[in-house]
């Protein structure tokens, strides 16, 4: 067969996504960055919303990621991502409106924009991704760091009583009623990815059809920061982080029978009579 007929469209196995443009990333080898910037890309070309999606981007090591999907972006200012996403959203509710964050940039500094907006229900997708460091600003120990784990502030290892314990996020949000989705998943596998695929893309629709806040968060890895190899870095995610942060689906109002996160809410208050002024409550 020729090298023509191998390139051929009706030949062709696997593209780089449209949305991805030819700029070299700046991510270190074996950084999950990459594959997620994929994902999010291959998903929002499914759904045709390449003209109405607005991404915020973070303070950390995406910071740069306006450079490699050709979609609108915002800079937000460390942390504030949520708070963004709420106005572009509230001013332009026909747009698809995402966060895309890291573990210090949205469980540390940007802590409470994070929980308000989740508890406001605001109809946005955040994509979290957590590697249990700071990577940009030289690997010191994150919300997200585990116990005992040595950064470049924990070099004897995270001591849980004087630091505290790792913030397990999907865990902590799935307790507002404001939220509509919420799924940890990884992307250390061929298998990982589609998962992990499937789940932003879900996030995506639950926005769509306006059910109320979601999450997806991407548990990752840090090859430079955490002092690995690529190879490396997996085996240690899949031995130390995983057990932490299990995988799984947290919240979805869908599957347990409501049309949306205000329907779930609601019927979590049914036995407050305030918070049903219509049914004989106090306004």
């Amino acid at each position: 067969m020729e090298i023509n007929e191998i390139i051929k469209p009706e030949n062709l196995v696997y593209g780089k996504p449209g949305l991805m443009n030819e700029n070299p990333m700046h991510y270190c080898p074996g950084c999950s960055h990459g594959v997620i910037h994929k994902l999010i890309a291959e998903v929002i070309a499914e759904m045709g919303m390449e003209d109405k999606t607005i991404g915020i981007s973070p303070v950390g090591c995406a910071v740069f990621a306006y450079n490699y999907l050709d979609i609108d972006w915002i800079e937000a200012a460390h942390g504030r991502a949520p708070a963004i996403a709420t106005a572009v959203k509230r001013l332009n509710p026909g747009k698809m409106v995402f966060t895309y964050q890291g573990d210090g940039d949205l469980a540390a500094i940007g802590t409470a924009e994070t929980i308000h907006a989740a508890n406001r229900g605001e109809n946005i997708v955040i994509v979290f991704v957590n590697n249990a460091i700071y990577g940009m600003t030289g690997g010191q120990m994150a919300p997200t760091s585990l116990p005992n784990q040595v950064t470049q502030t924990s070099p004897y290892g995270r001591d849980v009583d004087t630091a505290g314990y790792p913030i397990r996020v999907c865990e902590m949000l799935s307790t507002l009623d404001g939220v509509a989705y919420l799924e940890r998943v990884t992307v250390d596998s061929p298998k990982n990815v589609r998962k992990a695929k499937k789940a932003i893309k879900k996030a995506f629709e639950t926005q769509r059809d306006g059910l109320g806040y979601s999450l997806v968060e991407v548990v990752a890895t840090c090859p430079t920061n955490w002092g690995m190899t690529p190879q490396q870095a997996f085996a240690w995610m899949r031995e130390n982080m995983l057990p932490y942060y299990p995988l799984g689906v947290y919240k979805d109002v869908v599957a347990d029978g409501y049309a949306n996160a205000a329907e779930a809410a609601s019927a979590r208050s049914a036995e407050c009579p305030i918070a049903h002024p219509s049914e004989g409550g106090e306004a």
